[in-house]
């Protein structure tokens, strides 16, 4: 599939990258970029988080990009906020530093979407090291708060209805690799710093679209993700409680571009014995509505699981499911 020529091709773009420090993720990260990425008018801007250990200093050091020391505690929103205030690109791609690229036209692909006016958000196709889907989009209110779709899946799986290898609106994309104009992203308010470790790139896109944008998933941008490998895993349940006040009526209303005739719950299953499921309401205690009782139980699992699977996938929405059915 050729890319078509057009003057938007030159259009800068600021690639913002913040790392802990694993320089051979770091490293991967970047060679990908510079030796296969056919779009070449790009800045790559590093935000340093590390302990600053002397092998990260070399390398850092060595680097031709621009690298910025940021020498606080961790907050993923408030590093990248930090990181598009030295951006000069028109256009910006959050990215995480245990990603590598795939496609060489990654970033045409992503930028063709970008330049529309109505468009806000942009992402991208992720797989996990052992070839299979990590993000396909971000479901709202399917499997529990937020979820990936088709996570999981072969990497040549085409999904529900072909909807993996197709270019489609979405409620959300994830931040581990995520295009936006510039001046959108600052007049939308960029990510909320409240926000440190989770949602944060959800709530951006929700908020995106109340105000009119589309948010798109292209297949066309493909990368490699490890996920969770670039920065602390904490699940905070205050931030899932704010995440969850702030948008509690689209939760519950369920994911508008899920197919509602599909289930809303995804099950799991534990791998070993001493892996356990623990109930728990907290995520929307405060909902008097009746379809909390029917959709919104949600289980809460061992840092072990968590790890292992990612928080997205395991929050999960089938308490009453199990109980009483659907009714």
């Amino acid at each position: 599939m050729d890319f078509p020529s057009s003057d938007y091709n030159k259009s800068l773009i600021s690639i913002i990258i913040p790392t802990k420090g694993n320089v051979k993720l770091l490293k991967t990260c970047i060679e990908s970029i510079e030796t296969i990425s056919s779009y070449k008018n790009y800045e790559i801007i590093i935000i340093d988080n590390s302990d600053k250990k002397k092998e990260t200093k070399k390398y850092l050091n060595g680097l031709k990009h621009k690298v910025i020391s940021y020498d606080k505690p961790f907050n993923f929103s408030r590093i990248n906020n930090f990181g598009v205030t030295n951006a000069r690109g028109e256009h910006v791609i959050f990215l995480n530093d245990d990603t590598s690229v795939i496609s060489p036209d990654w970033m045409e692909r992503m930028l063709e979407h970008s330049t529309k006016p109505n468009i806000g958000a942009v992402g991208a196709l992720l797989f996990y090291p052992n070839d299979t889907i990590q993000h396909a989009g971000v479901l709202v209110g399917v499997g529990g708060i937020t979820s990936h779709a088709f996570e999981g899946l072969p990497r040549n799986d085409q999904g529900y209805k072909g909807l993996v290898q197709t270019v489609r609106e979405c409620s959300a994309v994830t931040g581990a690799c995520m295009m936006i104009k510039k001046s959108l992203f600052e007049q939308v308010g960029r990510f909320d710093e409240n926000l440190a470790y989770s949602f944060n790139d959800v709530d951006l896109c929700l908020r995106l679209r109340e105000k009119g944008h589309c948010v798109i998933y292209t297949p066309y941008a493909q990368l490699y993700h490890h996920g969770t490998a670039s920065r602390p895993y904490v699940q905070d349940n205050n931030e899932i409680r704010y995440f969850v006040k702030l948008w509690h009526d689209v939760i519950l209303k369920g994911d508008p571009y899920y197919d509602q005739n599909l289930s809303r719950v995804k099950s799991f299953e534990p791998k070993t014995k001493n892996e356990k499921l623990v109930l728990t309401d907290i995520h929307l205690e405060e909902s008097k509505q009746r379809s909390y009782n029917r959709f919104c139980k949600y289980f809460e699992v061992s840092n072990k699981i968590r790890k292992h699977h990612g928080i997205m996938r395991l929050i999960i929405e089938f308490i009453q499911f199990l109980k009483h059915g659907l009714q």
